[in-house]
């Protein structure tokens, strides 16, 4: 029999008993739409992860103390390497100190992050005004009680208010003024409350505190990045009077170093659930065996009768893993239409970027065509090595 023969014939045997046919692809549809659907939500949530990090500076060196909520860093750090003749890699410096606080407006109360800042802070983080200024080198010379929102504190506290600026809010029993409204800055997908204060003001009235948290160091751009790092390390080292950077109190990590790190972790989980996705195209590709396996019992006359015809071996075999192929092929393709589907809503339902790609689209229904070809050839060479005879007598 010729091929194209071979499919129609194919066609009509699986076309003949639909729900079983439907039943045996139902594995290998799932297996393709969760291996798509998993894929794409590790590689968007990896994308979404790493354009928030690169919007927050290309360039940024971000310096904390090597022990989590240390207090080994201080203003004079930040002073010194912004003034040091030594270091010719850099741009801009900012000095900041954050801690939780208890907020008030009106008879709205709730905790908040309270971030004090230092001069560039801004600039730095990108951070984009909605309304109003942002803070001054005087607001911090003065330890003002000025205070810059963003949206969330708004919506939160403040949804009735239409004049922003000028209203009076309470951190910890302080009043402040509210003189700038910004957008959110999302911390890997959360945002909460946030409120800017002086670096001033947090220290010496909020939080009476004499460290700050984080300095953050702007490189002149991406190629000195390393040289930049290097010369505020030593300069930090003498500053705090360490000779082995073994013994450092402090840690200077660049974007690069956080984006790998990101990276590595979502690579890592994005593997780990398209493994246990592909499980069920291993347990689909068995259900497909066994309903060939069957098939071919059901059919033992009929082959026996094409054998008595002089139907080859060859044809056979060819026969039923056309069969084969074209069930884990049909259900691959619904596999990828269900899977396309699927990761189109879940993205636009957590605002992740769209990174469905071709590769893992024919590498799907590559998979389920390996599969068709894999788990057909056993009941495809059973039904070949049936003798004629016996074949016959099959009742």
């Amino acid at each position: 029999m010729k091929t194209i023969e071979l499919l129609q014939e194919s066609v009509e045997v699986l076309t003949t008993n639909k729900l079983r046919t439907a039943l045996s692809a139902l594995g290998i549809i799932i297996g393709i739409g969760s291996v798509i659907t998993l894929m794409t939500l590790g590689q968007a949530s990896q994308q979404s992860v790493t354009d928030r990090i690169q919007s927050l500076g290309a360039n940024l060196l971000t310096i904390s103390p090597s022990k989590r909520g240390g207090t080994t860093l201080t203003y004079k750090d930040a002073t010194a390497i912004a003034d040091s003749q030594r270091i010719n890699t850099i741009d801009k410096v900012s000095a900041t100190y954050t801690a939780d606080a208890n907020v008030s407006y009106g008879a709205v109360s709730d905790s908040a992050q309270i971030t004090g800042i230092s001069e560039n802070f801004f600039i730095m983080r990108n951070v984009e005004l909605v309304e109003g200024r942002f803070l001054s080198e005087q607001d911090d010379l003065l330890s003002s009680k000025s205070v810059v929102v963003n949206s969330t504190f708004i919506t939160n506290f403040m949804p009735d208010t239409r004049n922003h600026l000028g209203e009076e809010i309470r951190v910890n029993g302080t009043t402040f003024i509210v003189v700038g409204v910004t957008k959110d800055v999302s911390s890997f997908g959360r945002t909460e409350n946030s409120l800017y204060v002086p670096l001033s003001t947090a220290q010496n009235v909020l939080f009476g505190v004499k460290y700050v948290s984080t300095i953050y160091v702007d490189a002149l751009n991406e190629s000195v990045m390393e040289d930049a790092q290097n010369q505020v390390g030593f300069l930090l080292m003498e500053q705090h009077g360490i000779k082995d950077p073994l013994d450092a109190d402090f840690t200077i990590s660049s974007q690069a170093d956080i984006l790998q790190t990101v990276s590595q972790v979502t690579q890592t989980f994005t593997t780990l659930l398209t493994g246990i996705a592909a499980i069920s195209l291993v347990v689909g590709g068995i259900g497909i065996m066994n309903i060939m396996l069957v098939t071919v019992t059901e059919r033992t006359r009929e082959i026996g009768i094409r054998k008595a015809l002089g139907a080859k071996r060859k044809a056979i075999i060819l026969q039923f893993l056309i069969e084969a192929i074209l069930l884990t092929f049909t259900g691959g393709l619904i596999g990828v239409i269900l899977g396309v589907g699927l990761s189109t809503i879940l993205t636009n339902a957590f605002s992740l970027p769209s990174t469905i790609s071709l590769v893992s689209i024919v590498l799907a229904v590559s998979v389920s065509i390996g599969i068709g070809i894999i788990f057909g050839i056993y009941p495809a060479q059973k039904a070949a090595k049936l003798n004629p005879i016996d074949a016959l007598r099959y009742e």
